[in-house]
């Protein structure tokens, strides 16, 4: 999967060994813990002029990814993850369904590279290509690097459980041609 813009070069695979090179260190780490909880080894190459367009383009390209590897499947959709880290405690729950996101975080203790600004841009990305309702909840924590962090555990891992295969359509709705 590849996306290119002006502003930006992404390129992401499946890979037997876990490579993230973005630029950016920070988004290298929390990418790496996202594909490590979901149980995915990927190789993720980038180029960016900001770290927005970074963020928000990574974001776009996983969803790409991951709508991709689901294509034609059934899944279970739903999945849900509280997670600690330190003082932080996260709640992430993913209906792969639908685009919507809510992000309710408190960050009182910033940290240089962990700026909510772009997690959201992150989140809001993945769910609008991924189409996918993402719910990102604070419970507990100050320190921006485990609150962002946690999140990024908690996704991993709702998105495993909600990308796992199905035996069954896992909705009520029935589409009725006329």
């Amino acid at each position: 999967m590849i996306r290119k813009t002006n502003e930006t070069y992404i390129k992401i695979n499946t890979s037997k060994e876990m490579n993230i090179e973005t630029g950016d260190q920070v988004l290298n780490h929390l990418l790496k813990t996202l594909f490590y909880y979901m149980e995915k080894s990927v190789d993720i190459k980038a180029r960016y002029d900001l770290k927005h367009h970074l963020w928000e383009d990574v974001g776009i390209t996983i969803g790409d990814f991951l709508k991709e590897e689901i294509k034609d499947t059934k899944i279970k959709r739903f999945g849900t993850s509280i997670l600690p880290m330190d003082d932080a405690l996260i709640l992430v729950a993913v209906d792969v369904s639908r685009a919507f996101a809510n992000i309710e975080l408190n960050i009182k203790n910033q940290e240089e590279g962990f700026e909510l600004g772009n997690f959201k841009e992150f989140i809001l990305a993945l769910s609008r290509t991924l189409s996918a309702t993402i719910h990102v909840k604070q419970i507990n924590g100050e320190n921006a690097h485990h609150i962002i962090e946690a999140c990024f555990k908690a996704l991993g891992s709702a998105l495993k459980q909600a990308l796992e295969k199905s035996e069954r359509i896992e909705s009520t709705n029935k589409i009725y041609r006329v």
